[in-house]
């Protein structure tokens, strides 16, 4: 198994470049730029990202990012400090402009879910997204 962390800015700012640091990763990892496995999970972490940052920010504390990738998938972990705030899906208005990303992450990912942190206040959510054996061009 292999792994990458990275601790983020709970700021908009921070939620990007968790995002493009997660699609560089997908890349080293032999899923390249542009295929389906290496935007889905992309997809995925810009909607985890963005949900910790919106509503699971305290100010002065970071969030966590942590991609793990085994036997044909990637699992995905992005971990806030508001432990009592935890993710709904949610049906939005056709006109509306949010309350989609869960859905998306369901969409996408084969499992999802929340957890307490270990040893720290707060919550982690994750979720697994199949990759296809077969696209994977690397190591």
């Amino acid at each position: 198994m292999t792994t990458f962390t990275l601790r983020f800015t709970a700021t908009p700012r921070g939620a990007r470049l968790a995002r493009r640091l997660a699609s560089h990763q997908l890349d080293v990892w032999g899923w390249p730029y542009g295929t389906p496995a290496h935007d889905a999970v992309e997809l995925v972490v810009a909607e985890l990202a963005a949900n910790a940052v919106t509503h699971g920010r305290v100010p002065g504390r970071d969030a966590e990012l942590r991609l793990s990738e085994d036997d044909g998938q990637v699992r995905v972990e992005v971990s806030d400090m508001r432990g009592e705030r935890l993710p709904v899906t949610q049906d939005a208005a056709a006109d509306g402009n949010g309350g989609r990303g869960l859905v998306l992450v369901a969409a996408l990912a084969k499992e999802w879910g929340v957890t307490s942190r270990a040893g720290a206040p707060g919550k982690t959510v994750w979720a697994v997204v199949p990759t296809g054996c077969g696209t994977r061009a690397g190591p």
